[in-house]
């Protein structure tokens, strides 16, 4: 009788095929353990206390204190308190005061106590109480804050404490390996990693800050912890996440240390912060208007009115000017230019690159000093509505109240071509009369009521144009 014969399964073979290559795979990968080591001793647990009223109390995770899609996460400790398991704790009744607990984390950037952190992790803080990972806890001064950048630093009253080393962020590459250490939910010195997805990257809200887009786990109570790179140097503090479900998505921000740094000196130094300010209004160069201007792509940044006392006046710049380059550095979108300008220090020259009646020009101009505390309020306005709506306002005086026949609404200044209120049909010009059946009275007003509009359906806009009254339908979240 002839033996049986069997043949040798594949998936064995293709097995003893792989494994060799999964063994020099893994044998590549990084090991983050000595650097989480090393490194562990100088990231903190930043806890606050404020008290606020009753009607702004926390009511969950994803509710209405965090109301966009780019979303702050330092996060509430949830457990046994508003919208924690078994609904709302008993508290005070509307308009009371009511105590309101915090997390985040932080790092030590010198031995005599100065803390690195986000600016929104101790904002409003009546109390701010900082845990060193030898578990000893302190009280922490707010030497400054910069809600520009997101930055703050604390002073907590030690000696000798460990501290991190700090990289250079202008080197990172996209692709390369970075980790994070943090407290997210509360859990201290949770370590996650991943890679650089994108760099330089601008967001709504944060027209200073070039961010580092990475793919390394972040939540809530991570917000204001460092950044590593292989070396284990800090490159950037974790701040931002992009998320429909209020957790991560795999779309994380990072501030880059090397902003950071320069922020921190002045804060400890002056208590604030001096960027430069170039006094214009903007809006960005669609295809259409860069052709119309002899321009072979649609770049730069269209000046569409300037403060006739302003830097960019002094300087010869003129509305209709498009700014192509600042010191040599390209303006690729609109929004790039508060970056590349703010990082000049006021009274610097900058060199222009300009467009003008079709030809590149060449203006220097002196940087003045952005007006932090005596900022305009339409200005104020206008940046917070161009971060939800695509659109920049300005208040109707009475009299031209009175000349339009209307007694409410704001004017209509700058529109982006591929924005929310672009997208529903208002136009350059229109007055919005109301929002979600609410009157606009404001700019300030418009902000609030932006702020609360939902992002699962159509709200109706009232708005006034040509002499008439007429709605649209606008979605936030539609482009």
């Amino acid at each position: 009788m002839k033996p049986m014969t069997r043949s040798f399964p594949l998936w064995v073979l293709l097995l003893a095929l792989l494994l060799p290559w999964q063994s020099a795979l893994a044998r590549d990968l990084p090991d983050f353990a000595d650097l989480v080591e090393q490194a562990a001793p100088g990231v903190v647990n930043i806890s606050t206390t404020r008290t606020v009223e009753r009607s702004q109390a926390f009511e969950g995770f994803g509710g209405p204190e965090i109301p966009d899609i780019f979303r702050h996460f330092f996060g509430d400790r949830f457990p046994g308190g508003p919208g924690g398991p078994g609904g709302p704790a008993p508290g005070p009744g509307p308009g009371q005061g009511q105590e309101r607990q915090s997390l985040g984390s932080g790092f030590i950037i010198s031995s005599d106590g100065y803390i690195l952190t986000n600016a929104h992790v101790v904002e409003g803080a009546d109390e701010i109480l900082v845990r060193l990972a030898d578990r000893r806890e302190m009280e922490a001064e707010l030497i400054g804050s910069d809600p520009q950048t997101d930055v703050a630093v604390l002073k907590v009253d030690a000696e000798g404490l460990p501290t991190l080393p700090t990289g250079d962020s202008d080197t990172l590459r996209v692709g390369q390996w970075v980790a994070a250490i943090g407290s997210p939910f509360g859990f201290d010195h949770s370590v996650t990693a991943g890679i650089i997805s994108a760099i330089n990257r601008t967001l709504p809200r944060d027209a200073y800050v070039p961010f580092i887009q990475t793919d390394v786990a972040i939540n809530p109570g991570n917000s204001g912890g460092p950044l590593f790179n292989l070396d284990g140097e800090v490159v950037g503090i974790n701040a931002q996440i992009f998320t429909r479900s209020g957790g991560f998505m795999g779309l994380s921000f990072a501030i880059p240390i090397n902003v950071a740094m320069d922020v921190a000196s002045q804060l400890r130094d002056d208590g604030r912060v001096r960027r430069g300010w170039l006094g214009v209004m903007i809006q960005p160069v669609s295809r259409d208007l860069a052709e119309s201007f002899g321009m072979d792509s649609a770049s730069g940044a269209l000046i569409a009115d300037l403060d006739p006392e302003g830097p960019a006046a002094a300087g010869g710049v003129r509305a209709g000017d498009i700014i192509l380059e600042v010191d040599g550095e390209e303006v690729e979108r609109s929004r790039n230019l508060p970056r590349l300008i703010g990082r000049v220090s006021p009274g610097n020259d900058a060199e222009l690159t300009i467009m003008r009646d079709g030809q590149r020009e060449q203006v220097t101009v002196t940087i003045g000093d952005w007006p932090d505390s005596d900022e305009p309020r339409d200005t104020r306005d206008e940046r917070s509505a161009q971060a939800r709506l695509g659109i920049a306002v300005s208040e109707l005086d009475d009299a031209e109240r009175e000349r339009l026949g209307i007694e409410a609404g704001v004017m209509v200044r700058d529109i982006e071509p591929e924005g929310a209120a672009a997208l529903a049909g208002i136009r350059r010009g229109d007055v919005i009369v109301s929002i979600d059946h609410h009157t606009v009275e404001s700019g300030s007003q418009l902000l609030e009521l932006v702020e609360e509009l939902p992002t699962d359906r159509a709200v109706p806009v009232r708005l006034y144009r040509d002499g008439r009254s007429l709605f649209v339908a606008l979605r936030l979240g539609q482009n």
